[in-house]
């Protein structure tokens, strides 16, 4: 499938045209010219054959080769990776798009406001923090919080998609349009996307795509429609039990 270009509709684009900037991956960066080339580099055979690498590491290897990645631009402005975190035998994976300020500083997905939420979300289903997978399509964080572009989510999904193998997860929850969208490779909006189960992969995995808590935390309203969402990720778990 062709990678969605993402444009900014339906029930997020208030928040999120007011909190996102489309400034550039190194704006302000001597080399900005030639790091930004680099991430456009990784296309073709050479992202094949990084995707062959990936796919061949153990938990503790992929987490220092994401540790050390520079395959994209992203990696001269980050204050370090954002691999994940929680059980790697989770029943739930949780993804959302890309680390934040407090991700970067601290390296963990969401933490600050929007993880106490989810916390909240996760303790509303019977399900601890600790007790599920959390990551995000990219690994660092996009300078002023921008959108991911496609070119950064296509180098740095060879790193997802090998947590995904080593988790086999029996359901996933997407985060925010974007992740639904880039783990769907769909151009549709959250509120079409969101409601129901949907299948991801050759695989078949149930998968659910919800607000953003960062969104939720702006737009209480929604909260409702996201309690909808978490029931369904609910009885999917438990129906793997």
């Amino acid at each position: 499938m062709g990678i969605p270009v993402w444009v900014m509709r339906g029930d997020e684009i208030a928040v999120e045209s007011a909190t996102r900037r489309d400034a550039g991956p190194l704006e302000g960066h001597p080399n900005a010219d030639a790091l930004g080339s680099q991430t456009r580099a990784y296309t073709g055979e050479a992202a094949a054959q990084n995707a062959a690498a990936v796919g061949a590491l153990d938990w503790e290897t992929l987490a220092e080769t994401v540790r050390g990645c520079t395959r994209c631009a992203l990696h001269a402005t980050r204050t370090q990776t954002v691999f994940g975190v929680g059980r790697r035998n989770a029943e739930l994976m949780i993804i959302g798009e890309a680390p934040g300020a407090e991700e970067d500083r601290q390296g963990e997905p969401f933490v600050g406001p929007a993880g106490q939420l989810l916390n909240a979300m996760l303790r509303a289903i019977n399900l601890r923090r600790e007790d599920v997978y959390i990551a995000n399509i990219l690994k660092c964080r996009p300078p002023h919080n921008r959108d991911p572009r496609p070119e950064e989510a296509s180098t740095c999904t060879p790193y997802l998609n090998r947590q995904m193998e080593l988790l086999r997860p029996r359901v996933i929850l997407a985060l925010g349009r974007i992740a639904g969208q880039w783990l769907l490779q769909s151009e549709l909006p959250i509120g079409r996307l969101r409601g129901q189960v949907l299948k991801y992969g050759d695989a078949g995995v149930p998968l659910v795509v919800t607000y953003h808590p960062a969104y939720l935390l702006r737009s209480p309203l929604a909260k409702g429609k996201t309690w909808q969402d978490l029931c369904l990720v609910r009885d999917l778990v438990e129906s793997h039990r």
